[in-house]
């Protein structure tokens, strides 16, 4: 339960309700206290939301509960920073860097926090800052979709470029306030009424107009009156430099357009020409650089697509750009590598990539992708060692030790030749039977089990399988496994001998001739077994039990029927009903 919390905390995260995922991590911290990515977590939404207290305190948590665990000193420079507090945010850095020295997020945290303490002290900033600051918060977005007269702004691209221009410069605002659109939403921000041109009252040094004479107004004069054009509000003045900006991304933003168009068409040579030009318009935007290294990535350029990846990391971080581009640019980067990797050895560099791009965003595309570079590397680790001959030196090696009694060196020869033959039944069927003598008989079992899975014919490993669930008590498991491979071998005596040995059991258990310790531990056992579980809550079997109990007749009825005659000899076998 507090892994779904968490799961639904961390998905909420990703969309920015940041209050929701507060919730929801604090409903899991209520089921695991003592889980200390909980803290770490709700640290991060609480601080999204500025609620830096709030967050230093689930920090100051985070590292008490795992003090050598690097991203809990990540959260705690971020709360220390966001309080103004640059000194403790710059110790707080460098001890989650003496923990893991090649941690990017934490060298840049640092960065900030040296620059933030060598800083002057500021006043607050005033003048378009201080109004584009407004836009900065959480909040700007849930406002702007529940007031009537704004939410409909968010589907038009103009204006949410606008926004983030805004959010990325806050002094940009001046250039927009022209747009009746950002005034309404001023407003909104500033909960105020601020008055259009046509509402403006007139100033104090002019005296009032007297009051007209009270006179007759016809039904006709007061509809022309309603419908007559409010005077549009006059538009702002610009500089030169501004306007030449505004016109140099609205250019860019029309080239990254066109490149898009061309790359759902697959012309990639003109998606490149595009992107390439909106970089020359507008080098703010690191969008076009991960574009066109998609791009790249469909041309097989991987090379390209590294370099453009690079620059795009720089120049993001430069730009404080979002975490969720970072994220994306690293990702790209990291599936080039990949396709270019050709020994095990080249995934690692992809791997790291991967992971750095997750400590920006957690973003399920990207945790896929290095799940399936991780998966890859093995494969190809597995395939550079494989070598049979050499497997079979360590099979034979591995015999000699276990002729003397040496399972665990056994085992250990055993092992290194399943890394150079996965693929030899005989080894996990020899490293079963080490298992078995050293009384591990869950990881012998596992080995008996990916014998025969390896093949099915092969009847030693049914002997393997079958002895360690005698010795695990499973008496009917145990038979079934031995009946298995007499279908293969007949007259395999070693398989008849366990036949035998099981039915042997199973009647003493018929005949109550066992212990109450050893009852009690068939079925302790056998409660564990879903198998088990299932019959005892089916419906049909639990009338049947009932019928034994208080009408034989009916039960002996139900005897007649041969899946309930295989069910009751399970629970008889396994301890839970015994027949008199």
């Amino acid at each position: 339960m507090a892994d779904e919390a968490k799961a639904k905390g961390n998905a909420a995260f990703s969309a920015g309700r940041f209050e929701e995922a507060a919730r929801h991590f604090t409903d899991a911290i209520a089921l695991a206290p003592g889980n200390h990515v909980l803290y770490s977590n709700r640290s991060a939404a609480l601080a999204s939301l500025h609620r830096y207290s709030d967050a230093l305190a689930d920090a100051q948590k985070t590292v008490e509960l795992k003090p050598d665990w690097a991203k809990g000193y990540s959260r705690l420079g971020a709360a220390h920073l966001g309080l103004g507090d640059a000194a403790s945010a710059v110790a707080a850095y460098e001890k989650g860097l003496a923990l893991d020295p090649s941690n990017e997020g934490l060298k840049a945290g640092l960065e900030d926090a040296k620059k933030a303490a060598a800083a002057p002290p500021r006043r607050g900033p005033s003048g378009p800052d201080a109004i584009g600051q407004m836009f900065q918060g959480p909040e700007l977005w849930s406002k702007i979709a529940s007031d009537p007269t704004t939410r409909a702004y968010l589907n038009e691209p103009d204006f949410m470029q606008m926004l983030r221009e805004v959010q990325r410069n806050p002094s940009s605002i001046s250039m927009y306030l022209s747009d009746p659109r950002m005034m309404q939403v001023l407003s909104l921000m500033l909960n105020v009424k601020i008055q259009r041109p046509e509402a403006s009252e007139p100033s104090q040094s002019t005296p009032p107009p007297p009051p007209p004479q009270q006179q007759q107004i016809s039904p006709l004069q007061t509809k022309a009156r309603e419908v007559e054009p409010e005077p549009e509000p006059e538009p702002m003045d610009f500089t030169d430099e501004e306007k030449e900006r505004k016109e140099r991304k609205a250019a860019a933003q029309k080239e990254k357009e066109l490149g898009n168009t061309a790359y759902k068409k697959k012309d990639f040579e003109a998606a490149i020409q595009h992107y390439t030009k909106a970089l020359e318009h507008d080098d703010e935007d690191i969008s076009y650089l991960t574009n066109r290294a998609a791009v790249y990535i469909e041309m097989g350029k991987y090379d390209e697509c590294i370099k453009d990846c690079d620059k795009a990391v720089e120049r993001g971080r430069e730009l404080r750009a979002d975490f969720k581009m970072i994220s994306r640019a690293l990702t790209r980067k990291g599936t080039a590598l990949v396709k270019l990797a050709k020994t095990s050895k080249d995934f690692d560099i992809a791997i790291e990539t991967y992971q750095k791009a997750l400590t920006e965003h957690r973003n399920p595309d990207t945790l896929k992708k290095l799940n399936e570079a991780e998966r890859a590397k093995k494969e190809l680790e597995q395939q550079e060692y494989y070598d049979p001959k050499l497997a079979d030196e360590e099979r034979e090696k591995g015999n000699e030790f276990f002729k003397e009694q040496k399972y665990p060196e056994a085992i250990k020869h055993y092992t290194e030749a399943l890394k150079r033959n996965p693929k030899d039944p005989r080894v996990y069927s020899n490293r079963a039977a080490c298992y078995t003598k050293l009384g591990a008989m869950p990881e012998g079992l596992k080995d008996a089990e990916k014998c025969l899975e390896l093949d099915p014919t092969f009847t030693k490993g049914y002997t393997r399988k079958g002895a360690i669930q005698f010795f695990m008590k499973e008496y009917d498991k145990a038979m079934e496994t031995y009946q298995a491979g007499l279908k293969h071998d007949p007259k395999n005596q070693e398989l008849l001998d366990g036949v035998r040995r099981c039915i042997e059991q199973i009647n003493k258990a018929n005949r109550g001739e066992i212990s109450q310790d050893e009852l009690q531990e068939r079925q302790n056992k056998a409660m564990q077994d879903p198998e088990i579980q299932n019959i005892l809550t089916d419906p049909i079997m639990r009338q049947v039990l009932n019928d034994f109990q208080e009408n034989p007749r009916a039960a002996q009825e139900h005897l007649k029927n041969p899946g309930v005659m295989q069910k009751i000899q399970k629970l008889v076998s396994a301890g839970i009903v015994q027949m008199r």
